[in-house]
């Protein structure tokens, strides 16, 4: 069973914070996906930025929508990654956090 998402914080470039119900929280990079089916209608950033959680998950006024599962991997892989402050690409952030995530096994 995968967490549930319970909030979603869209961020500079493309970027989205969210937290999960289990107390986990990551980044999700969305600039890889804004050129496949549906995800071109958040390409403007006005649309990217009108996410909400709807269920279990994230989903956008345009109707565009992840897989939970697919949300919780891609963040917790996200910050496996010591230099993820710049995915966000903003400064303040330090380059490295503790988060507490336990990331066995992840590749």
């Amino acid at each position: 069973m995968y967490p549930s998402v319970i909030s979603v914080v869209p961020k500079d470039n493309y970027v989205l914070e969210i937290a999960f119900n289990n107390g986990e929280s990551g980044l999700l990079d969305m600039k890889p996906y804004l050129d496949f089916g549906v995800f071109n209608r958040i390409r403007d950033y006005i649309s990217f930025e009108k996410v909400f959680v709807a269920f279990d998950t994230i989903e956008w006024e345009s109707g565009a929508d992840l897989d939970p599962e697919f949300v919780y991997a891609k963040c917790k892989k996200n910050l496996s990654n010591p230099n993820w402050a710049g995915i966000v690409g903003d400064s303040r952030l330090p380059e490295k956090i503790d988060t507490g995530l336990k990331l066995q096994g992840m590749k």
